[in-house]
């Protein structure tokens, strides 16, 4: 079970990336849109912290998608290379 744990982490941690650079946006500009500490998200992102359900809403609201598909292997398009 804690394997299992640590893939949807990783999954949430690609899809909460990738479409914040769809987005254009810093890590900065994410956490001021969902209320949280710009350090969290880089947390989050590297897949060093556990995420509650409540963060995981906060962050798919400020990102506009549905909370589950940030939990879905390949539901987020991926960002464009970076220039």
């Amino acid at each position: 079970m804690a394997e299992r744990g640590k893939i949807l982490r990783g999954v949430a941690a690609a899809n909460i990336r990738r479409t914040r650079l769809a987005l254009g946006w810093s890590q900065e500009a994410l956490a001021h849109e969902a209320g949280l500490h710009r350090t969290f998200i880089g947390h989050v992102e590297r897949g060093e912290t556990n995420l509650s359900i409540d963060n995981l809403e906060r962050l798919a609201d400020a990102l506009k998608i549905p909370a589950s598909e940030l939990l879905v292997a390949g539901a987020v398009a991926p960002a464009p290379p970076a220039s």
